[in-house]
């Protein structure tokens, strides 16, 4: 006889795998920000998802690789006569993060499998990792799309696709601490309609905030304008130096200036934004440690964004910064998630035991 679990409390193996492949997703994004700083992400010019696995494995390999490379901008532009032990390492953080991929795709595609081999996922939930999946193919082909826009006429990849593969590989990830959090059985939180509503507006300018973090890594614009709060001698720069291109709209994404502006403005936003959820979910009794918590994380994250930018991005400062804004992220789909309402038992995904199939 098939034993049914409640929906809210799946199968612990279903669970330690998702929390897992967040994981990984968040070594994938630092991996790949490393990979971004050390000007590395050009250094394969192939998309091979099958043979591109393996490394080059002799010196005409080897050769062959760093022919390639020298035929784009980037190696005529910027690294004209670099050597190929120098070759070496960038290719090896770009393998390496190109890698990581695989094997996350891997790792969540052969036990997902399994366990609706097994029948330990149904309906809502089953059709949520599909979705994810999907997400996660189409991460891949956007990784492409984002490096071949760096292969023939430019020396970098074009911020617009820098940004969208970083903000895509989040939302995969805010995707799966979503769902890790439904599966868990927790009381329904009594909040104020404002509550749940700054709650996920914080949110919504967090992934905005990381979008705007990728067009500054994007742009280099966090090597540029390093003093704070002063930004181009003014808290507000000259309008005519933040709007000189035209149309107005392209200063937003193209103008190093707007740019790291537009970075730090959204950042105090949601900083404030933060104190004020926090000491409402205070006042309410409501989810008041997670809104204490996403503030704690959002003052570190600026503080670490100010050090970074003081000292020109130094290659730690700039990865913890990444690294915390990934915690500012869960956490703060954690705190979406504690306050949004839940179903019925009927309604919600169910799961049952993986040793037995149903």
């Amino acid at each position: 006889m098939t034993t049914i679990f409640a929906p809210t409390n799946p199968h612990r193996a279903v669970r330690w795998w998702l929390i897992s492949v967040a994981a990984l997703i968040a070594l994938m994004v630092l991996v790949g920000g490393a990979t971004r700083l050390t000007e590395s992400g050009l250094s394969i010019v192939e998309w091979k998802p099958v043979t591109g696995s393996m490394p080059p494995l002799s010196e005409a390999q080897w050769t062959d690789a760093f022919e390639a490379y020298k035929k784009i901008p980037q190696y005529r532009e910027l690294n004209a006569g670099m050597s190929l032990s120098e070759f070496k390492e960038i290719f090896w953080w770009e393998w390496s993060h190109r890698l990581l991929g695989r094997f996350i795709g891997v790792a969540y595609l052969l036990p997902f499998l399994f366990f609706l081999w097994r029948g330990g996922l149904s309906g809502e939930l089953r059709r949520r990792l599909w979705l994810l999946f999907a997400l996660g193919g189409l991460q891949g082909a956007v990784g492409w799309w984002m490096v071949a826009s760096g292969l023939t006429e430019r020396v970098e990849v074009s911020q617009y696709r820098l940004a969208t593969h970083l903000v895509l590989a989040l939302l995969i990830f805010a995707g799966i601490v979503w769902t890790v959090r439904r599966l868990k059985e927790r009381p329904q939180i009594i909040a104020p309609a404002r509550l749940r509503f700054t709650s996920v507006l914080l949110l919504i300018v967090t992934f905005v905030q990381i979008y705007f973090g990728a067009l500054v890594a994007g742009l280099r614009a966090g090597r540029a304008y390093n003093t704070w709060p002063q930004i181009d001698g003014a808290f507000i720069p000259a309008g005519d130096r933040l709007w000189f291109e035209t149309p107005w709209w392209r200063n937003m994404f193209d103008n190093v200036l707007t740019v790291q502006f537009e970075h730090r403005m959204t950042a105090y936003a949601l900083f404030v934004l933060a104190a004020l959820h926090a000491f409402d979910a205070v006042r309410s009794r409501a989810a008041a440690g997670g809104a204490l918590c996403l503030f704690a994380a959002v003052s570190l994250q600026a503080v670490l964004g100010i050090l970074t930018l003081l000292n020109q991005v130094p290659i730690d400062l700039a990865l913890s910064h990444q690294a915390v804004a990934i915690v500012v992220l869960a956490l703060a789909v954690m705190q979406v998630e504690r306050l949004a309402s839940r179903q019925s038992a009927q309604a919600q995904p169910r799961a049952v035991p993986v040793g037995q199939a149903g």
